[in-house]
């Protein structure tokens, strides 16, 4: 059988998983782009000339060309978690927000196969500056609500349908897509800001108490005071109503059926279970 006497002298090219494992270490890696090229990560797989692997243009040089895939990455980064932060990035401004996201990802890198969950850890990165760390914490609420299942919601029919003198023992349900959050500065008063367009106030310290909702498509936040909070935290809990009510202090007759008539009218529930 005929060989080709010309094989031997060919260079074995790489495998396709070890220029995948290659172009990760590169895009990922912290220094300049002749840094990340010659870095023990990208050498392990695909060793020497970078021009042997990505061939220069007329134009730019194999290193240039690399640069615009590494830019390219923080940028497609920072694209992802402004729209789940927007509050974040009217804080800290465009280009503080584009080195923050620079060293959260390579604190934090992405692991899973969609940038939904890319920020899942951003409020953790931000643990050690209280007031941001309760606006993430605000912000990734909505995403986790965003992304939850469809719950059916509890009708005014439904509640009509329980006996009187079943409602203290009834537990209350809500729904999937739900979160209750306290917070130590004026997160909200913020987020209301960037929703709105409108000049943002500074984040001060303040006892805020915030429930948000997602009964079909549209995300419900629900301003609490402190009373409700609690008496809705225990509710979420699973304590019957009537155990719920006596143990919260000040929740006046009169102020819990105002509260549940605006958690059942935003689809905060969606059963009641006897």
């Amino acid at each position: 059988m005929a060989t080709d006497p010309f094989s031997a002298d060919r260079p074995q090219r790489p495998t396709l998983d070890a220029t995948q494992r290659w172009m990760q270490a590169v895009i990922m890696h912290r220094g300049d782009n002749e840094e990340a090229v010659g870095s023990p990560e990208a050498q392990a797989e695909i060793a020497g000339d970078v021009s042997a692997t990505v061939l220069p243009s007329q134009t730019l040089s194999s290193l240039d060309r690399i640069g615009i895939y590494r830019d390219q990455y923080v940028a497609r980064l920072m694209e992802a978690l402004e729209t789940d932060y927007p509050a974040l990035r009217r804080y800290y401004g465009e280009q503080v927000f584009y080195a923050m996201v620079d060293d959260y990802v390579h604190q934090y890198p992405s692991r899973s196969y969609t940038l939904n969950r890319l920020g899942d850890h951003l409020p953790e990165y931000l643990s050690r500056r209280p007031a941001l760390h309760d606006l993430a914490r605000l912000e990734y609420a909505a995403c986790q609500v965003f992304d939850a299942g469809v719950s059916p919601v509890l009708t005014a029919e439904q509640v009509a349908a329980v006996p009187p003198d079943a409602w203290d023992r009834a537990r209350l349900r809500p729904i999937e897509a739900f979160r209750l959050l306290s917070f130590r500065y004026s997160v909200r008063e913020y987020l209301k800001a960037v929703y709105a367009e409108t000049p943002a106030p500074p984040l001060r310290r303040k006892n805020v108490y915030v429930a948000i909702a997602r009964p079909q498509y549209t995300i419900r936040h629900l301003d609490l005071e402190r009373p409700a909070f609690e008496l809705l935290s225990k509710l979420v809990d699973g304590v019957p109503l009537g155990d719920a009510i006596v143990s919260t202090p000040r929740a006046t007759e009169a102020k819990v059926f105002e509260w549940f008539r605006e958690w059942i009218a935003e689809g905060v529930f969606q059963a009641v279970d006897l």
